[in-house]
């Protein structure tokens, strides 16, 4: 790890950070350090970057906007990096968008509704970048991002860049196939021509509809669990009676039983145990199994 992080240090200076707290980078507002983190600022430095940690055996994590993720209080082994302002740059070229993977979702749900384009406007209000929602085929209101992809640029575990074509990655529901270790740097979208005022009408339907339905204002994750075929895993949380039990600063919102917040002060382990509680007693309740949406990270 120290010829490593001396090797980083040579190319990106005091950008390099040792045992850096992730907590306050995660939407949870949990999480313990990081061993080494650097922001890059572009493909190069990415490339950089991943095939250093590849040459010493390090292992290297894209944490994105922290959304959907879980960090281990124990922090996180190896190397993270977190794609900086050059990764979120929007282009379009009549229906063709070409989306960088730091650039918000929700910015570009806007931008692109704003120019009359149809097929994303179902992703107001999702939280995080567009590469972290290339990588769970985020959708929400019958819309998914598998529909609208034609190719997922990145970089892989070694360090060079590599095009997928949406046959590549093999979209399923609410996750991707994706290389092992590869880190999304643009995405290409194909869009529709629609009518701008009724689209921008949709999404204020849609952003109105989520502020009734989720909670605002207090950390959280997004969605802990992936509805289950022909159901809704907040219902059946619900059903179970899980809304609003709370251990730790970790609690099932009373707004919406699919949504665990950081009351103040959670843990990890206080937001694992609850989901492990919950898998248990809707098992128990109704027979189903019920599958995380957030992604469990780091040393646990």
């Amino acid at each position: 790890m120290k010829a490593l992080e001396g090797e980083l240090r040579a190319r990106f200076g005091e950008r390099i950070r040792a045992a850096m707290p992730l907590a306050e980078l995660t939407s949870f507002r949990i999480g313990g350090p990081a061993d080494l983190f650097v922001n890059v600022e572009d493909e190069t430095e990415l490339m950089h970057a991943k095939a250093a940690a590849y040459r010493a055996g390090v292992p290297c994590f894209c944490l994105g906007a922290g959304t959907n993720l879980l960090v281990s209080d124990r922090g996180m082994r190896g190397l993270v990096v977190r794609l900086g302002d050059g990764f979120g740059k929007i282009k379009i070229d009549d229906t063709k968008v070409v989306a960088g993977a730091g650039a918000a979702f929700g910015a570009l749900v806007e931008v692109v509704v704003g120019r009359g384009l149809e097929g994303l406007e179902f992703g107001e209000g999702i939280p995080g970048t567009v590469g972290g929602g290339l990588v769970m085929n985020a959708g929400a209101f019958g819309g998914e991002i598998a529909k609208v992809v034609t190719l997922v640029h990145g970089v892989t575990e070694a360090g060079d860049a590599l095009a997928l074509t949406k046959d590549d990655v093999k979209f399923a529901y609410r996750r991707t196939e994706l290389p092992n270790h590869f880190i999304i740097t643009r995405v290409d979208f194909e869009l529709a021509h629609g009518d701008r005022e009724r689209l921008m009408a949709r999404v204020a339907e849609l952003k109105a509809k989520r502020a009734m339905r989720q909670p605002r204002g207090v950390p959280n994750a997004g969605s802990i669990f992936k509805n289950p075929p022909g159901n809704f895993a907040g219902k059946l949380l619900e059903g179970a009676g899980l809304k609003g039990t709370r251990l730790g600063g970790a609690a099932f919102s009373d707004q919406h039983a699919n949504f665990i917040v950081n009351l103040g002060g959670a843990q990890a382990a206080d937001v694992r145990a609850l989901i492990d509680m919950a898998r248990n007693k809707v098992k128990e309740q109704s027979g189903v199994w019920l599958e995380p949406e957030v992604r469990l990270v780091g040393d646990w």
